[in-house]
């Protein structure tokens, strides 16, 4: 299995050279020459099989040579030790027809979790093995950069530069990132928006010299291998449902939902996908009126879909246009000179054979919290609740199971809970340490040569 950026500049990479280097030096993003298929047969047995073995039959059909099957299994195995759930991805029915995909028992109690801890373990295998030093960035909304430096902090040979919006994620979420006493961890609270992080980490990865001289590398969802792990959680949720499900996904930067779409290319029957965002809505007036243009990110009770600038988006444009990688090239340029792309004809009903989508603003969130605590008993963070807010929408169109995936747990998003049922979740044991630990972030302007400079400071240092 080899890899290819999704513009067509970039020669093929194995799997462990897109798991360290992340972005193509195209500007593109990775994707596999081909999607591995798995027989119906085989999805049927993850009904009877653990997450942890499900994880390995999908993963090893994209690592090729570069893991052994036996460090694959081990790193997966450990990756998922430590998860409060046995079931890591339960699934849970909270009315008839109506699931929750619970994404929350890891380690930073958020989705990215899954991924990240399988992740940071195989870094730390193929540093050991290749040897030399990594410098992870990433721009975070909010959960990323929790769950980097969860998997990532205190490991040999790395070093992690995590960018959040300044006073534009919830104070867990901050606290999760600037309370971390790894040595090896950086955080940058950037006087700006998550795209304003994203473009200058963009930017970083673009400066060739930069980068190589710094061993950069990426492990937000733009790093194949997030997407590749994330696949996993909707195979087993659909197999335990023994038919086709529509799967609900709140999301900002598209990668979560994407994964639904590559486990559908390796033969997984999903009825549709449905994108459920916030008042930042790109997505869902890309889908629904078939232009993609960005606008000023919004400050929401939903801060990690506060994106306006979907970076997977790219993965679905590729396949959607045939794996057109000049034509994506020429669209992800124009897109960047113009902040607006028209999308063809053609790409358009492609995307609408898999997608739809919902914008779902705070009112709607903050009811539907309230809505789901008073039928359930149930508190609900506001990403799932817009999730939630989006298959009340959908259910009434569908007889197939409608599966939403619950990104966070309610505890890290007290602000809003309190305002929409007067009442907020009990701080879960992993995060009451948060408000007795010292905060460690630096301010930076929105500035790509004052990133730059702090980066190449802090890595000169003993």
């Amino acid at each position: 299995m080899h890899y290819l950026s999704t513009r067509g500049a970039t020669e093929p990479h194995s799997f462990g050279n897109v798991l360290l280097g992340g972005l193509a030096r195209d500007g593109g993003l990775f994707m596999p020459q081909f999607w591995p298929r798995i027989p119906a047969e085989e999805i049927a047995s993850y009904a009877d099989a653990t997450y942890q073995d499900v994880a390995w039959r999908v993963l090893e059909r994209f690592v090729g040579a570069s893991f052994a099957e036996d460090d694959l299994k081990a790193d997966i195995d450990a990756a998922y030790a430590t998860f409060d759930a046995p079931d890591i991805a339960p699934l849970v029915e909270i009315e008839p027809g109506l699931h929750l995909l619970e994404l929350f028992h890891g380690p930073t109690l958020a989705f990215k979790d899954i991924a990240m801890q399988l992740l940071g373990r195989l870094f730390a295998r193929a540093l050991a093995k290749r040897g030399g030093r990594a410098t992870i960035l990433a721009a975070t909304s909010g959960d990323t950069g929790a769950a980097a430096i969860a998997a990532f902090g205190g490991l040999p040979n790395i070093d992690v530069f995590v960018l959040h919006p300044h006073g534009r994620v919830s104070e867990v979420q901050r606290r999760q990132m600037t309370t971390a006493a790894f040595a090896n961890v950086h955080n940058i609270a950037l006087e700006g928006s998550f795209d304003d992080a994203q473009a200058i980490v963009k930017g970083l990865f673009a400066d060739r010299d930069f980068a190589g001289r710094t061993h950069l590398t990426a492990v937000n969802s733009i790093n194949f291998v997030r997407i590749a792990a994330q696949c996993v959680y909707y195979f087993t949720a659909a197999a335990k449902l023994g038919r086709p499900p529509v799967f609900v996904v709140p999301t900002g930067n598209f990668g979560d939902v994407f994964a639904g779409e590559a486990a559908m290319h390796m033969g997984l029957g999903i009825e549709e996908l449905v994108v459920a965002t916030n008042a930042n809505d790109i997505m869902a007036r890309a889908l629904n009126d078939g232009v993609y243009a960005a606008g000023d990110a919004r400050p929401t009770l939903s801060p990690s879909m506060d994106i306006q600038v979907a970076s997977n988006f790219e993965r679905a444009l590729f396949e959607a246009s045939g794996r057109d990688a000049a034509w994506v090239a020429q669209a992800m340029d124009a897109f960047a000179r113009e902040r607006r792309l028209a999308l063809p004809t053609h790409i358009l009903s492609a995307l609408r054979a898999r997608y739809s989508a919902f914008a779902i603003d705070d009112a709607e969130t903050l009811a539907t919290i309230k809505r789901v605590h008073v039928a359930t008993g149930r508190l609900v963070d506001p990403h799932t609740a817009v999730g939630l807010a989006a298959a009340a929408k959908v259910k009434g169109r569908r007889t197939e199971p409608v599966v939403v995936l619950a990104t966070a747990h309610a505890a890290k998003f007290p602000e809003a809970l309190v305002q929409a049922t007067g009442i907020s979740c009990p701080l879960p044991e992993r995060l009451r340490a948060l408000y007795e630990n010292e905060e460690r972030a630096s301010v930076l302007p929105r500035d790509a040569a004052a990133v730059r400079a702090f980066i190449e400071i802090r890595l000169s240092r003993p």
